[in-house]
C-alpha cells in the first residue's frame, strides 16, 4: 500500500470520526449497546454468502471462456479484488485487473482473456445497479427534498455508467469500432511510450484482439442470460438484505424499500474517485438520508458504522490478509501503474 493510499484512508477515517462527533459519539455508543447481536451475526453470514455468489458468477463467466478454476480457488482472488477496490479510489483501476492478473498467473492463462472475463463480470453487476439506481432517483425525488444539483449529479453518474457499459459491449461485437479503439490506444502509446514502441504496439493489438474474442464468446453465450445475470440481481438483493438486517438489529422500524434506495444512493456516492471505497462519502450519505427517513441520528450512525464494518472493512481485512499469499508486488504491478510489458514478463517468467 503506497503512502498516498494510506493518507486517503486516514483522511476518510477522520471524516467519519468528525461526522460521528457531530451526531454524538455517546449516543452512538448507547445505540451500539442495544444492538441485537444475533441479527448482526446473521448480517455477517449474509455478507459471507454474498462473497460466494460473487465468486460463482465469476466462475460461470470463466467457464464460458474456457478458463477453468474452482470456486475455492477463485474465492480468495475475489476477496483480494474487493480489498483493492476498497483501498484505491474509484478512478485508479481497482480490483478487477488484480483478479485478472492473479488468475492469469495462477493458472497460466492469457491476461487479455482473464481480463475480458472480469470486465464481463463487472458489466453484469452494472445491469441491476443501473435499474435500481433509476428507480432510486425516481423514488428519492418523490420522498426527499433533493437539491437540483445533487439530482443532476446522480443522473449524470447513471448516464456515464450506461455509456461506458454500451461502449465496452459495442467494442466487443463490432470489429470496426474495436479497430478505432485500437488505433486510439496506439496513438497514446506512440505519444507516451518511446522504448520498443513497435513491439509494444504489437502487444496492444494482441491484447485487444484477445479481449474482443473472449468478450464476444461471453456475450453470446446463453449461460450469461440464464445464470450470470439473474445471479447479479440476487447479489444486489442480498446486499440490501444485509443493510436491512443491521437496522433491524438496532430496533429501527424502516421500510426495506427506503433501505434499498439509500443504499443505492450511497453506492453512487462511492464511485466518486477521490476516496478509497467512497469511505466517508458513503457513510455520510447513509447517515443523512436514514435520518431524513425518520430514523434517529444515533441509530442511523450506529447502524451505518456496523454495516460498513461488515460490508467495507471485513472484505478489506480479509483481502489484505490473503494478499501476502500472492505477493505484495501484485498491487505494484496492477493497481499502481506498472506497465503492460512488466506484467507480461512476469507472467512469462512464472
Amino acid at each position: 500500500m503506497d503512502k498516498k493510499t494510506i493518507m486517503l484512508l486516514a483522511i476518510s477515517i477522520l471524516i467519519l470520526v468528525v461526522m460521528l462527533y457531530f451526531v454524538g459519539i455517546d449516543d452512538v455508543i448507547n445505540a451500539l449497546k442495544i444492538a441485537n447481536l444475533y441479527l448482526i451475526g446473521l448480517a455477517i453470514a449474509v455478507q459471507v454468502f454474498t462473497y460466494f455468489l460473487y465468486t460463482i458468477r465469476w466462475k460461470v463467466l470463466n467457464d464460458i471462456a474456457d478458463l477453468n478454476a474452482s470456486v475455492f480457488k477463485l474465492l480468495p482472488m475475489t476477496l483480494v479484488g474487493l480489498a483493492v477496490n476498497n483501498i484505491t479510489p474509484s478512478g485508479r483501476g481497482g480490483g478487477e485487473p488484480v483478479r485478472a492478473y492473479l488468475l492469469a498467473r495462477e493458472k497460466d492463462y492469457p491476461m487479455e482473456e482473464t481480463f475480458a472475463a472480469v470486465v464481463a463480470d463487472r458489466a453484469l453487476d452494472t445491469f441491476p445497479f443501473v435499474f435500481l439506481a433509476i428507480l432510486t432517483i425516481i423514488g428519492m425525488t418523490l420522498y426527499f427534498d433533493f437539491s437540483p444539483a445533487l439530482l443532476v449529479l446522480m443522473v449524470v453518474a447513471v448516464i456515464a455508467i450506461v455509456i461506458i457499459l454500451i461502449l465496452v459491449i459495442y467494442m466487443s461485437i463490432n470489429p470496426n469500432f474495436g479497430k478505432r479503439v485500437d488505433g486510439w490506444i496506439i496513438g497514446l502509446v506512440r505519444r507516451f511510450y518511446k522504448k520498443n514502441s513497435e513491439e509494444f504496439e504489437e502487444k496492444v493489438h494482441g491484447v485487444i484482439k484477445g479481449f474482443q474474442d473472449t468478450m464476444n464468446m461471453v456475450i453470446h453465450n446463453k449461460k450469461v442470460l440464464y445464470y450470470a445475470l439473474p445471479l447479479s440481481f440476487i447479489i444486489w438483493i442480498f446486499e440490501i438484505l444485509r443493510v436491512y438486517l443491521v437496522f433491524l438489529a438496532f430496533g429501527a422500524n424502516v421500510n426495506p424499500v427506503v433501505i434499498g434506495e439509500v443504499f443505492i444512493l450511497a453506492s453512487l456516492a462511492g464511485m466518486i474517485p477521490l476516496l478509497p471505497g467512497g469511505l466517508g462519502a458513503v457513510d455520510g450519505i447513509m447517515i443523512i438520508f436514514y435520518t431524513a427517513a425518520g430514523i434517529t441520528a444515533s441509530i442511523s450512525a450506529g447502524a451505518t458504522v456496523i454495516e460498513r464494518l461488515i460490508s467495507f472493512w471485513m472484505a478489506t481485512i480479509l483481502g489484505l490478509v490473503i494478499l501476502p499469499y500472492y505477493g505484495s508486488s501484485v498491487l505494484d504491478k496492477i493497481s499502481f501503474g506498472s506497465d503492460t510489458e512488466e506484467i507480461s514478463d512476469e507472467l512469462e517468467n512464472d
